[in-house]
């Protein structure tokens, strides 16, 4: 069984960066395409990023574009989400997911992990 566990949550300044982690267990994460969400209080869980299995397609919301990236080392088991120039709005949960195609609906993905903050604040 696929288990799925981020790090790297914390508090940051805006205008700073954070590097999430997906890393997998139980199963190899190598033929999964992975999704990155996030939930803020009193919001759907949205979006944020993907990539797929070999790592040759990439998305990102809108919000996100040219502040965050995502990368993959399978020989790692792990997926990274690396977030610069952070804004107050980026705060929220972050999840990630894995499943058989890379987009941004959470429907789409079977396997989930517990969630790492993301504190965004002066």
């Amino acid at each position: 069984q696929l288990q799925l566990v981020e790090s790297g949550g914390g508090l940051v300044q805006p205008g700073g960066s954070l590097r999430l982690s997906c890393t997998a267990s139980g199963s190899t994460l190598r033929y999964s395409a992975i999704g990155w969400f996030r939930q803020a209080p009193g919001k759907d869980r949205e979006g944020v990023s993907c990539i797929s299995a070999k790592g040759g397609l990439t998305k990102f919301a809108d919000s996100v574009k040219g502040r965050f990236t995502i990368f993959r080392d399978n020989a790692k088991n792990t997926v990274y989400l690396q977030m610069n120039s952070l804004k107050p709005e980026d705060t929220a949960v972050y999840y990630c997911a894995a499943g058989l195609v890379a987009t941004l609906t959470t429907r789409d993905y079977n396997y989930w992990g517990q969630g790492t903050q993301v504190t965004v604040s002066s």
